[in-house]
C-alpha cells in the first residue's frame, strides 16, 4: 500500500431515488455520525448548518483528548498510523486507535467515559499499524453494540454502555477471522477498516500484505450474525467454483494457488436494496502477474453481493490483470444521477489510477461510457500484460497518467535536468506502462490517484469531492537469482521497498521518483482536491490540497499541494473539511468555488477524515490527528474538536 520513502513514509436530497436514498437522507437528518461514512453508502455528508462559510472564521478548538497510545512502545509503533473517524450514537463518540484499543467519549467535553484494551502483542511485527474505525448495531433488545476489527485478524463485539465484550457474541466476545482464509501470517493478514453493517449481518473484509508471494492468504469477505458472530455466508473474489464464468478469467489452476483480492478498504452498503458493495485489491503478487495469467476476476472490481446471501449480482472491473497495485483503494460511494428528469440510483468508484467510474446501482452498468483502450505490452520474460483496459469517457482522469521528460521538474536547473535524465531512462509509455527489468515509471503510483481517503458527496449539489496524489512511483523487477544480493548491497537504501513475490522468478523493488532535492520529479501540485458533477461528469473545480513542510527553502513551497493520505467530509452549510495533508493543519473550502477559507493547526499530522455532530445546539467537526508513521508526518495521539465561540 505504501512503500518506505523517507520523507513521504519519515464528499438536502433534492431528487430521491428510490428508499435507500430516502433513509440516506433522515439518516442524516440529525445530530449524530453513525457509521464511517455517516450512512452506509459513504457519501460522508452532514445535513448540519450551523458552520457555514458566513461564520467559519469564528471556529476554535472546543476540546482536545489524548488517547495516551505511546507511537514509541514497539517497532511496530513507528508505522502507525491514527487514520480512525469517530461516530457518534446514543450520545457518546466512539473510535479505534492504531493498536485496536476502543475509547468512548462525552462529545461536549472529550471525556472519557470508558476504554477497551485488546491486547494487541505490540512487539509483532504487522504489515499495518492502522485501525479506521468501529461500527455500531442495535438489537431488538435495544442493546447497543461497537464491533471492532484488530490488526491481529479478530472481530470484536462491545457493550456499548460499559466497553465491556458481548460474551454472546463468538467465543468470549470475539471471533477468529484466521479461519478458512489460508491463513500464514497473522501480522500480514489483518483488518484495517470497520466492519459494515446491514440489517443483522456485520460484513468483514481483510488486510493482506500481498507482495510477500503468490500463495497468500485468501481475500474472503464474510458476513456475520450481528449478535451471535456466527457465520452467514463467505465470499471469495478469486473464483473457486470451475462452473462460476470469472473462472476462464484465470489461466490453469492459478484461480486456486493465488492469494489476496481481499477487500481491506470500507464496504459500502444499501439497506434498502439488500446489497453490498465490496472494493476488491490485487491479486497477489502487486508487480507480476506470469502466475495468474488472465484478467482474474474479481479482482480489482467493485462487486455488488445480495447481502442476505453473499451471491453475486453484478460486478465490474476497474483494472484488469494489475500489475501496479492499483487496488480499488476507495470506499464505493453511492450517489443519485439526475438524468433527463429521471434520478438514477448509482455507485461511484474512484481508483488509484485516476478514474472515476459512475455505474448504476442495480446493474453496474457504466452512466458514462466505459472504452477498452489499447494498453503498453510488457517486455518480462513468462508476462502477459492485458491488451487493454477500461477507461471512462466522463468523467475525465482526475489525475495526469503519463510522465516524458519534457515533463520533468524539479525547484532548480539541476534537479530538473536529473529528473528529465532519469525519466528517460525508464520505461514510461503512459497509464498502464508495465513494471520492467530495467524500470518504469507509474503514473500515478500505487498512492494514486485516489487512495483510501475515497471521496464525499453532497447529494443537494450533486458534487464528488475527492482528494487525489499526484507522484510518480519507479518499480523494477529483479530476477531472483539477483534479488538476494540486491537487498544486501542497497539494504542501506531508505527510499524504497523490497518485495520478496515468492513463487514467481522476480523480487520487486518500488521508490517515489524525487529529484536529488527530495521534490517529486513532476510538477506540483502533488495533492489536490477535486471537485466532480456526477450528473454531467464534468470537472467543477479542483484546488492545491496542503503542503509538504520540508521544502522550507523554497519559497512557493506553499503552493505546490501535498501527498495526502485521509478524506474530506462535505456539511448542508456548504463547506468541505479536510486533513490529510502531511503538514498539520485541518482546513475548510466553499464548496461552490474550492477556495480555501480556513484552517487551523492541529498538534500532530491528520491522515484520517473528518466528522460532524450536534450536541448541545451546537455543530462539532472532530478529527483524528496523530500523524502516520510511513508517511513520515508529525505524529501524536489527539483526538481534536471544532466548534463555533
Amino acid at each position: 500500500m505504501l512503500s518506505n520513502r523517507s520523507w513521504l513514509l519519515s464528499a438536502l436530497i433534492i431528487f430521491s431515488a428510490g428508499r435507500f436514498d430516502a433513509l440516506a437522507a433522515s439518516s442524516a437528518a440529525n445530530d449524530e455520525w453513525p457509521a464511517y461514512g455517516n450512512d452506509g453508502g459513504g457519501t460522508r455528508h452532514s445535513p448540519l448548518t450551523q458552520i457555514n462559510p458566513g461564520n467559519i472564521k469564528d471556529l476554535k478548538i472546543a476540546w482536545v483528548y489524548q488517547t495516551g497510545e505511546g507511537v514509541s512502545e514497539s517497532r511496530a509503533g513507528k508505522k502507525a498510523a491514527f487514520e480512525a473517524t469517530p461516530i457518534l450514537v446514543d450520545g457518546t463518540l466512539f473510535f479505534s486507535t492504531p493498536f485496536n484499543r476502543v475509547i468512548a467519549l462525552d462529545p461536549l467535553s472529550g471525556k472519557e467515559k470508558w476504554r477497551f484494551e485488546p491486547n494487541i502483542d505490540t512487539s509483532g511485527n504487522f504489515s499495518e499499524v492502522t485501525s479506521r474505525g468501529v461500527s455500531t448495531w442495535s438489537g431488538k433488545d435495544g442493546r447497543r453494540r461497537i464491533y471492532l476489527g484488530t490488526i491481529d485478524a479478530r472481530l470484536i463485539a462491545l457493550d456499548a454502555r460499559t466497553g465491556q465484550r458481548c460474551k454472546d457474541f463468538g467465543k468470549g466476545g470475539e471471533v477468529d477471522l484466521t479461519k478458512d482464509v489460508r491463513f500464514i501470517s497473522r501480522g500480514d493478514y489483518q483488518v484495517t477498516s470497520p466492519p459494515a453493517v446491514i440489517g443483522n449481518l456485520l460484513i468483514v473484509g481483510s488486510a493482506i500484505a500481498d507482495n510477500r508471494g503468490v500463495k497468500l492468504e485468501r481475500g474472503v469477505v464474510r458476513a456475520y450474525d450481528a449478535k451471535s458472530g456466527k457465520l452467514q455466508w463467505s465470499w471469495d473474489p478469486i473464483p473457486t467454483d470451475k462452473n462460476d464464468p470469472a473462472r476462464k478469467t484465470w489461466e490453469g489452476e492459478s484461480a486456486a494457488n493465488t492469494g489476496g483480492a481481499n477487500a481491506w478498504s470500507i464496504i459500502s452498503v444499501d439497506p434498502e436494496r439488500d446489497l453490498v458493495f465490496v472494493p476488491t485489491g490485487s491479486p497477489s503478487p502487486d508487480f507480476y502477474g506470469g502466475e495468474r495469467r488472465g484478467h482474474n476476476l474479481y479482482a480489482n472490481s467493485v462487486v455488488a453481493l445480495h447481502a442476505k446471501t453473499g451471491k453475486l449480482l453484478w460486478h465490474f472491473q476497474a483494472v484488469h490483470h494489475d500489475l501496479w497495485d492499483y487496488d480499488v483503494a476507495s470506499q464505493p460511494t453511492l450517489v443519485t444521477v439526475k438524468r433527463n428528469g429521471s434520478a438514477i440510483p448509482a455507485v461511484a468508484v474512484g481508483t488509484k489510477v485516476g478514474h472515476v467510474f459512475i455505474l448504476d446501482r442495480m446493474t453496474g452498468r457504466p452512466l458514462f461510457p466505459v472504452e477498452e483502450r489499447a494498453v503498453p505490452q510488457s517486455d518480462v520474460p513468462g508476462e502477459a500484460a492485458a491488451a487493454t483496459q477500461p477507461f471512462p469517457t466522463l468523467p475525465p482522469p482526475l489525475v495526469p497518467q503519463k510522465l516524458t521528460p519534457e515533463d520533468a521538474w524539479g525547484p532548480t536547473e539541476a534537479d530538473c535536468d536529473w529528473c528529465r535524465e532519469r525519466i528517460k531512462a525508464l520505461r514510461s509509455e503512459g497509464a498502464f506502462t508495465p513494471p520492467s527489468l530495467g524500470g518504469s515509471i507509474l503514473f500515478p503510483g500505487n498512492i494514486g490517484g485516489m487512495h483510501w481517503g475515497g471521496a464525499s458527496y453532497d447529494p443537494a449539489r450533486g458534487l464528488l469531492i475527492a482528494n487525489v496524489n499526484r507522484i510518480a512511483t519507479v518499480v523494477k523487477l529483479i530476477p531472483r537469482t539477483e534479488y538476494e544480493a540486491a537487498i544486501k548491497s542497497e539494504g542501506h537504501r531508505l527510499s524504497g521497498e523490497y518485495g520478496p513475490q515468492r513463487g514467481t522468478p522476480y523480487g520487486m523493488y518500488r521508490e517515489f521518483l524525487l529529484s536529488p532535492s527530495g521534490t517529486p520529479c513532476n510538477a506540483p501540485p502533488w495533492g489536490e482536491l477535486v471537485a466532480l458533477d456526477v450528473n454531467t461528469g464534468a470537472l467543477k473545480w479542483r484546488t492545491p490540497l496542503g503542503m509538504i513542510p520540508r521544502f522550507p527553502q523554497f519559497p512557493k513551497s506553499t503552493e505546490w499541494g501535498s501527498v495526502n493520505l485521509g478524506g474530506s467530509i462535505t456539511t448542508a452549510g456548504g463547506l468541505i473539511f479536510a486533513g490529510a495533508a502531511m503538514d498539520t493543519w485541518l482546513r475548510a473550502f466553499d464548496i461552490e468555488t474550492g477556495k480555501e477559507i480556513w484552517k487551523a493547526e492541529l498538534p500532530a499530522s491528520a491522515q484520517a477524515t473528518p466528522m460532524s455532530y450536534e450536541a448541545g445546539g451546537k455543530q462539532y467537526i472532530v478529527i483524528a490527528a496523530g500523524g502516520h508513521g510511513k508517511l513520515g508526518t508529525k505524529l501524536g495521539d489527539y483526538v481534536v474538536a471544532f466548534s463555533l465561540n
